[in-house]
């Protein structure tokens, strides 16, 4: 499994969004700048979040986009999914409900159907509050003078 750009993108996006929450509706350029993705990549990437209601938007002067919910609503592999689609290893996983004509005597389908659900397991379990939490743990980005 290999994230896609847009995957690792629209995390970044809402990673920024709930790390400036308390600065309202964010413009887009802002955030392309912040994290250096083209606006235009960025305007491609908002439907997606819109229609999963995961984006609040402002139009106007003091327009731009913020969460709908607090962080800690939104896992790694939620947003993943709707950026890539799947997050399984292998294609015939993604096949339901029948699955591939080989299920049956495929002797390395419990493999495979054990690493998706680690993966799934992995990703489902961290918030982007999470990574917001270990960055600042980290003390990345605090300085002092």
């Amino acid at each position: 499994m290999k994230i896609s750009t847009k995957g690792r993108y629209a995390l970044r996006m809402l990673l920024d969004l709930a790390m400036h929450q308390q600065e309202g509706f964010i413009a887009l350029k802002d955030i392309a700048a912040r994290q250096h993705i083209s606006k235009k990549y960025l305007e491609q990437i908002v439907p997606i979040l819109n229609r999963a209601s995961i984006l609040q938007a402002n139009r106007g002067f003091q327009g731009g986009y913020r969460l709908v919910n607090p962080p800690d609503a939104y896992t790694v592999g939620d947003i993943l999914r709707l950026t890539e689609g799947s997050l399984t290893p292998i294609a015939c996983l993604d096949l339901q409900p029948e699955g591939c004509e080989r299920r049956n005597e495929c002797i390395t389908l419990p493999m495979w159907q054990g690493l998706s659900k680690v993966i799934a397991d992995y990703l489902d379990n961290i918030t982007l509050q999470d990574i917001i939490d270990d960055y600042t743990a980290r003390g990345v980005g605090n300085y002092s003078i």
